[in-house]
């Protein structure tokens, strides 16, 4: 089969067509014959050898696809779900780069009727990583606030549909005019270009001084304390990723005084049994979202397999609005 490989710590050029030999389906697991593949942030922190994959994982980048079920492996305990015909979405701890990927049964979802492929294969990643941060962890409440850091970005754009539809009002901050109207125009009450406004101030103002109940952050470093200032009492904040750094102050009067929770994670690491509650409760609580189109993904580019660096480059530009989604090909040549 074809893959993109890594074919050393770099640039976007590093990231090369070839192949290798097409995986097998093992006990509890689907063989999928992949459509699209999400690109993602720490795909290419892999590419710079920032974050290797975990211990047994594909060093194949890709985190998230949607596609065919081609071949089932023997079930465990549990009776296998799938057949092959399926369509089916998964999320992958790597390998998502290719035409094939064997992925774990309980972490595949039924593609939902009203979306495309590419629109499928944008899901994975970040509604695993929204729902399993946002209202597992943060906890969040119809009528609290939540304010996105990155809200344009794949898990900003799921963040505010998510949070609107179920009940939340959602504050981001993003980094140019445009991005902060696209934000809007999919829910977000409020929108601050952070170039040019104090996020503490105009969410502060735009709460009635309330505050946030929940603050979704991938940016770290001197945004923590930033953040701790903006909570609202009993506040939670959520940290996901650390674009700029993971050390910064923390004056833990402050988290004492308002009871404040500071958590973080990350998942591609997470057990198979996590991931697979994951799935199941996006398919309880978000999936008839979908159907009923109230939600759906935002694509921003798609590109063929074969162009991944590019991909990787308009990833890396921030330009970008929502998802960028590499399509495969089987007609091509290996």
């Amino acid at each position: 089969m074809r893959v993109i490989e890594i074919a050393g710590h770099g640039g976007p050029d590093v990231l090369r067509l070839a192949g290798r030999p097409r995986p097998a389906a093992g006990r509890d697991q689907v063989l999928i014959q992949v459509a699209a593949a999400g690109v993602n942030r720490p795909d290419v922190f892999q590419r710079l050898g920032k974050y290797p994959p975990p211990p047994g994982a594909s060093d194949i980048p890709g985190l998230e696809v949607a596609g065919t079920v081609v071949a089932v492996g023997e079930p465990g305990e549990a009776p296998m779900r799938w057949v092959v015909g399926d369509r089916v979405l998964a999320l992958v701890t790597g390998g998502g780069y290719a035409e094939y990927v064997a992925v774990p049964a309980e972490q595949c979802l039924p593609v939902p009727v009203t979306l495309t492929m590419v629109e499928a294969a944008a899901v994975p990643e970040t509604f695993f990583t929204v729902w399993a941060n946002v209202f597992d962890r943060g906890r969040l409440a119809a009528g609290e606030f939540l304010l996105v850091h990155g809200g344009s970005s794949g898990i900003g754009t799921t963040a505010i549909q998510l949070g609107r539809a179920l009940g939340a009002r959602v504050l981001v901050t993003a980094g140019s005019e445009s991005k902060c109207e696209a934000c809007e125009r999919l829910g977000a009450e409020r929108a601050i270009n952070y170039r040019s406004a104090d996020f503490v101030v105009v969410a502060r103002e735009h709460s009635g001084a309330h505050g946030m109940d929940v603050i979704l952050d991938m940016v770290g470093g001197d945004y923590l304390p930033r953040n701790i200032e903006v909570l609202a009492a009993d506040g939670r904040l959520v940290q996901i990723a650390l674009l700029r750094g993971s050390k910064a102050e923390l004056d833990l009067s402050a988290v004492m005084r308002r009871r404040l929770t500071i958590s973080g994670s990350t998942l591609r690491a997470q057990p198979v049994a996590v991931k697979g509650a994951i799935a199941r409760t996006l398919e309880a609580r978000v999936w008839p979202l979908i159907a009923a189109g109230s939600i759906r993904p935002v694509i921003h580019a798609v590109f063929p397999l074969e162009h991944a660096a590019e991909a990787h480059r308009v990833l890396e530009q921030g330009d970008h609005i929502g998802k960028v989604v590499l399509t495969v090909s089987h007609d091509a040549p290996a």
